[in-house]
């Protein structure tokens, strides 16, 4: 089975977490052991070695640099739009040099798409891990030059926002629409052919932004606020929407986002018995509320942050999703749809657009 991620945070721990990707997960933490910098210190999960062990052939690999407001800082960021442009060219050549070493595979079209989904039929374990680039936030982007530019190095998906208000949108813990510069980008968008990735944005700002762009939309890491209540999440209506759009979901694995009432700094996956199955209550929400398996795939997020201090408590590394299509089968998903759901939805919608 082919799984999809459409969500990770590869460069960031490369380049900000200092954590060499080639390596086992294992070894990345013994590397970390006496790091005390991050919460997630020696509980990394995610490792190239991990994602092939894994059968995650396809991962969404994220360019991410949000500018820090002096007004709304909880989320570090950069001083300046230019500061944060800089940060994502330096996960760039992580990316590109991970391509050149044989350990990725750039997926920019159906070309490459099918080029890469023949070649990983096979079971060498040093299969390249196919890479589909993704910027989340769109601050790091001085101006509309360099949305053009990024297209031209690879970058097929956008998430106008992140964290607080943002240059472009605005995203978790704020409120309010596009700023005159998001509607400018959004449309701009729509003629390159980006991907608009609707995860982080508000709700006033996820409605400007599909009512102004008509092309491709998924949101990559997102979870349900009928399960959450929290304005991260979607609600009913949202979720509609990008049906009809007929968009493609990632459930994330962020343990707040599983299960209500996670207290920071008190709550563990092992005293709220966080695990697998929560993840596959998200999925199964969505899927019947669109009736079907088809809009709903994997965003886990994994190490975006958080480590197995805040993930499911039966996730050891990202190698441990092929534990899912189990817990799916016997609440009655058909093999169809576990593959769906494992990646067929994702790499099925990637075929529609890139037609």
């Amino acid at each position: 089975m082919t799984l999809f991620d459409a969500h990770l945070d590869l460069a960031m721990n490369a380049i900000e977490w200092n954590r060499d990707l080639r390596q086992p997960a294992s070894a990345i933490r013994s590397k970390e052991a006496h790091l005390k910098d991050k919460p997630d210190r020696g509980r990394g999960t995610v490792s190239l070695p991990e994602l092939r062990r894994g059968s995650v052939k396809i991962v969404v690999g994220t360019q991410i640099a949000r500018i820090e407001h002096d007004h709304y800082s909880p989320v570090a960021g950069w001083r300046s739009a230019e500061q944060a442009w800089a940060m994502t060219q330096a996960q760039r050549a992580w990316y590109e040099t991970m391509v050149e070493q044989g350990e990725m595979f750039s997926i920019r079209n159906r070309a490459t798409l099918e080029q890469h989904l023949a070649s990983s039929a096979s079971d060498d374990p040093r299969q390249p891990v196919g890479l589909i680039l993704s910027l989340e936030g769109a601050d790091s982007l001085i101006s509309l030059n360099h949305l053009a530019r990024a297209w031209g190095y690879g970058l097929r998906a956008v998430g106008p926002a992140h964290y607080g208000p943002g240059v472009y949108a605005n995203g978790t813990n704020a409120s309010g629409g596009l700023t005159a510069r998001g509607r400018e980008l959004v449309p701009e968008m729509e003629r390159l052919g980006y991907i608009l990735d609707v995860t982080h944005l508000c709700d006033e700002s996820f409605w400007e932004a599909l009512d102004l762009f008509n092309g491709p939309v998924w949101a990559s890491h997102q979870n349900c606020r009928a399960i959450v209540p929290h304005m991260r999440q979607f609600g009913d209506d949202q979720f509609r929407e990008l049906f009809r759009r007929d968009a493609v979901i990632g459930v994330a694995f962020d343990a707040w986002m599983l299960v209500p009432d996670w207290q920071r700094g008190v709550s563990t996956p092992a005293n709220r018995g966080v695990t697998l199955e929560h993840v596959c209550n998200q999925i199964d929400y969505i899927c019947q509320l669109a009736g079907s398996a088809r809009h709903v795939g994997l965003g886990t997020d994994l190490d975006g942050a958080f480590g197995t201090e805040q993930c499911p408590g039966d996730i050891d590394t990202i190698a441990d999703l092929v534990r899912i299509p189990d817990i799916l089968k016997r609440r009655g998903y058909s093999d169809a749809d576990v593959e769906g759901i494992m990646g067929q939805n994702f790499i099925g919608f990637l075929r529609r657009i890139w037609r």
